[in-house]
């Protein structure tokens, strides 16, 4: 008997075992291997049916096969009904990541507009994550630049602030924003408060809908001014209409046929699918977004969409209508998860003909446009790689590659960088950056950072991902010469792994792009033709790994900069610290201010007060 048979037969029988005491209820289950992993989270209106059906093989595809062979234990939940059931698959999905599942890769958070609530004056600006901060929220858009351009052009229109609290608390002219006509600067008074409660009510309107009337009231206050002969004021009406006109130009489309609405198109090729989404809200289009779902070659394209379209409105609001392009297995369970999650009507419809089914074709277009290009990019990847692997006479085809670099300022605030990529490109969500620990190294010794980062790294893979190919590189390509290999050689010498190939890239003379050196264990160093596909793909590794690291060590430098005196005061957590800042304008000044001074702070008690007097005073 075959281990892999042996070992579907142990994952059948652990299976079975947990069936004898499954209910008939909802819920929903999660399938974990011997690492602790979760491979799979399903949900089921029947738990024990639905279990039960992965104790039969023979009906399962080769997919669903490994995964059951790879089962040692299971996890329930129960929940009262199937929609409970969907809603908690998905949150665990997003949370978990399971191998088996359908998942809406190139997740993100979507990027909103907010109008802060919190302040006399409120704030314009972007906003991602958690929407659980005081304010208005406008959105989703489908791409920060879709958001930046529009907040541009907003800032133009409606003279709103776009400094943060404490920047604005501190001023005592106006800044470069007021100069170019992006703002009222409320900061110094230049305008009075009711007169800026006027310009956000404006601004709220027209992110509702209300655009035609606001550029009405425009058009007559420029009509007024102008007639008193005031032209400097119509001026500035005549340029808030423009504004205005360009945000419009950008994102009004159909807004007759739609006003707030997603657009879920789907199309397959070769194993793999795309799919395509329009954001439209208030009658404007918020932008497009394209993406490729991981999932079996095996699975339908209604249940990727499907899946996809649960996933993406676990991290934002649905609207009370999505199209769609193909008819959905649990069209009317899902339906239901929206609109419990929404708490109003959502209808996801399948339009036949007329406006919207036109839009819903234009989707799909978009999504063959973007599939073709993504197949394109990949397959001319993998050619890349391939030519990679036989130049540098690799012994497997290289799905993972790892790059290293280091970056410091003498040796302070040291941080080590880890990019990966492989046939889908740059795997952002795979790098990681290591703080540099180690209080033996001296500064400025790479050779240590890089034997301590690879130590972590690899460490760590050991304990956890040795068996999980996708976790674990086939080549390393580390920013260094023969030194570097050197430490790295040793460094897996001492783990005891000897199965990953190992390639140092040092820069040319004078670090002359082109004439770079590479060296790999057993062979003398080498440098490839100045104009070879290779080395430019190296050369964009190595420096996308340099752009990482420096961007991590800039981060941990501002960082720390950043941390004030305040920082350290007993009793001043992030709240007090900003009402201490607002108040004051700086750290400086709250060291120097009196007791008194303290005390009419808001959130900061006499107590309290004392304790940040004595602190800056050196009284215990």
């Amino acid at each position: 008997m075959s281990s892999d048979s042996s070992s579907l037969e142990r994952g059948i029988l652990t299976i079975k075992q947990y069936v004898q005491t499954l209910p008939l209820s909802p819920g929903v289950y999660r399938m974990i291997n011997i690492r602790g992993e979760v491979l799979y989270v399903g949900k089921a209106k029947n738990l024990k049916k639905r279990v039960i059906s992965y104790t039969q093989p023979e009906r399962l595809p080769i997919r669903l096969q490994r995964m059951v062979a790879e089962t040692t234990r299971m996890e329930f939940v129960t929940t009262h009904t199937e929609v409970e059931a969907l809603l908690l698959e998905v949150n665990l999905i997003k949370k978990l990541t399971p191998r088996y599942n359908i998942l809406m890769r190139d997740s993100k958070s979507f990027a909103y507009i907010r109008i802060t609530g919190d302040h006399p004056y409120p704030l314009l600006t972007k906003h991602r994550g958690a929407r659980n901060l005081p304010g208005d929220y406008y959105g989703p858009f489908a791409s920060g630049e879709a958001v930046n351009t529009t907040l541009t052009a907003l800032h133009r229109a409606f003279l709103l602030r776009s400094c943060p609290d404490h920047v604005f608390a501190s001023r005592k002219r106006p800044c470069l924003q007021y100069q170019i006509k992006r703002c009222s600067a409320p900061c110094v008074n230049y305008i009075s408060y009711e007169d800026y409660q006027k310009l956000v009510q404006e601004t709220r309107d027209f992110l509702s809908g209300k655009s035609s009337e606001i550029q009405k009231k425009l058009a007559t206050s420029m009509e007024k001014a102008s007639a008193a002969q005031d032209y400097e004021r119509a001026a500035i009406f005549r340029d808030r209409i423009r504004a205005l006109t360009a945000v419009q130009a950008r994102q009004m489309i159909n807004t007759r046929i739609l006003k707030d609405a997603d657009i879920f198109a789907i199309t397959a090729l070769g194993g793999k699918t795309c799919v395509q989404l329009f954001l439209f809200r208030n009658g404007s289009n918020y932008g497009a977004y394209s993406s490729f779902p991981s999932h079996g070659e095996d699975i339908p394209p209604e249940e990727v969409l499907e899946a996809t379209i649960a996933q993406f409105y676990e991290d934002a609001p649905p609207p009370p209508e999505i199209l769609i392009n193909r008819s959905l297995p649990n069209v009317r369970l899902l339906e239901e998860a929206l609109s419990q999650e929404a708490e109003r009507r959502v209808h996801i419809r399948l339009p036949k003909s007329g406006a919207k089914a036109e839009l819903v074709r234009h989707a799909f277009e978009n999504a063959k446009e973007s599939l073709e290009r993504h197949l394109a990019e990949k397959a001319s990847q993998e050619d890349l790689l391939r030519s990679f692997m036989e130049m540098f006479d690799l012994p497997t085809f290289p799905h993972r590659i790892e790059v290293y670099d280091n970056s410091h300022i003498q040796g302070t605030l040291a941080v080590g960088a880890m990019i990966v990529a492989g046939p889908e490109g740059f795997l952002k969500s795979a790098y990681r950056k290591f703080n540099i620990r180690s209080k033996e190294l001296s500064p400025g010794d790479d050779y240590g950072m890089l034997r301590e980062v690879l130590t972590r790294r690899f460490s760590n893979a050991l304990a956890h991902d040795k068996d999980d190919t996708s976790q674990w590189p086939d080549v390393i390509l580390i920013d260094g010469g023969k030194g570097q290999l050197s430490t790295a050689e040793s460094t897996f010498a001492d783990l005891g792994i000897s199965d990953i190939q190992l390639i140092a890239i040092a820069k040319g003379p004078d670090r002359h792009a082109g004439r770079e050196t590479f060296y790999v264990p057993g062979r003398k160093p080498f440098q490839l033709p100045p104009n070879n596909k290779v080395l430019y793909y190296l050369q964009r590794l190595r420096d996308e790994a340099h752009r990482f690291a420096v961007g991590a060590h800039r981060k941990r430098r501002l960082k720390a900069i950043s941390r004030s005196k305040l920082d350290d005061v007993p009793g001043v957590g992030a709240a007090r610290k900003r009402a201490l800042l607002q108040h004051f304008g700086s750290a400086k000044a709250v060291e120097g201010a009196g007791l008194k001074d303290l005390e009419m702070v808001i959130g900061v008690s006499q107590n309290l007060a004392k304790k940040i007097y004595d602190y800056f005073h050196g009284k215990e």
